[in-house]
């Protein structure tokens, strides 16, 4: 029988090792135990539990993972967490994962590719699965993950030749709207905040842009970012190309945007117009309210765990559609000043 003792008796959080002497097993056998694996006999399997019931022992998730292969934790690699956008998309993800069992582990790039690399194999060695939500990297470093482990899912991206499940929004479909909608108020020449140049949202926005000559808009681009600070930043050199109408990549864009127009003592929309996209909470709350574009993130955070689950039941997904975003029109844009 177990030698027991009482757990009000001990200071500190109690051991495996005080379970295995106290059940006359060795450590491995109380791992075994602990883990519910098949190898050990019913007889010594009772022997071990009355030995952890009596010393009030509580096997750790990291140790528990260690012996099942199995850490029940999915990992979350964003590029900016001060971003609300990828806060909702975790949010929703974390919704189902929980409700799975799961927990999640979260970490913010910074917006450098290179730290998303060295996260990603840091944490692959860590986690069940890797999420990505709007990764930067390169196709090469996608590939060199996709190598080391299957279970990685995409989020915001898709590349030519990487096999990794993703899901995303029409990008490309969404920004031709908000061109269409200004072109319809009367516009011609417009700036653009273009996004990071490795973002692939980046790239199929400014697609669009490059595109809506085609509603008679002539587009300056002008490099910014995915930050506040970053469209604050652009603002003079957009207004070089005298635009009647600002484009910019994000919502966070436009906000700093705004504010550099309104230091420069230009009225949104009487002198200029201002657009952004993904239509965060922030987004109608703005003075004036921000025309921007509306993309489901719940459903992109529930839709990406459903790609999870799939993996973590060794299954292969199907791939899934690009999710529809639409235009939602506010105040912030109007007919250009005419002198």
């Amino acid at each position: 029988m177990p030698r027991a003792s009482s757990p009000a008796g001990r200071k500190g959080r109690v051991t495996i090792h005080q379970v295995a002497d106290a059940a006359g097993v060795s450590i491995a056998t109380v791992s075994r135990v602990m883990s519910r694996t098949e190898s050990v006999s019913p007889e010594l399997a009772e022997r071990v539990r009355q030995a952890a019931a009596a010393l009030g022992y509580q096997p750790s998730a990291a140790a528990q993972g260690l012996a099942t292969g199995v850490n029940r934790t999915v990992g979350v690699i964003v590029p900016n967490l001060a971003n609300p956008y990828f806060y909702d998309i975790i949010k929703a993800m974390n919704a189902s994962a929980v409700a799975d069992g799961y927990r999640m582990l979260i970490a913010d790039a910074n917006e450098d590719p290179s730290e998303e690399v060295t996260l990603g194999r840091e944490l692959l060695r860590q986690v069940d699965a890797l999420v990505l939500v709007s990764p930067r990297m390169s196709v090469e470093a996608l590939r060199e993950l996709e190598h080391e482990s299957p279970a990685v899912v995409l989020v915001n991206r898709a590349s030519i030749g990487v096999g990794l499940p993703t899901i995303s929004i029409e990008n490309l479909g969404a920004m031709l709207e908000v061109a269409g909608h200004l072109a319809k108020l009367g516009h011609r020449g417009i700036a653009y905040l273009a996004g990071p140049a490795q973002s692939w949202q980046a790239q199929e926005r400014l697609r669009a842009i490059n595109q809506a000559a085609a509603f008679g808009l002539h587009a300056a681009i002008v490099p910014a970012g995915a930050t506040i600070a970053a469209g604050y930043a652009a603002v003079d050199a957009a207004l070089g190309s005298d635009p009647t109408a600002l484009v910019c990549f994000s919502d966070l864009v436009a906000f700093g945007a705004l504010a550099r127009l309104h230091e420069l003592g230009l009225q949104v929309p009487g002198d200029i117009s201002l657009t952004g996209f993904d239509d965060i909470a922030f987004a109608r709350y703005a003075k004036p309210a921000l025309t921007t574009v509306a993309t489901p993130l719940q459903e992109i955070g529930s839709k990406a765990w459903q790609l999870v689950a799939s993996l973590l039941r060794h299954e292969r997904p199907a791939p899934l559609p690009l999710l529809p975003a639409r235009l939602i029109i506010r105040e912030s844009t109007g007919a250009p000043r005419t002198e």
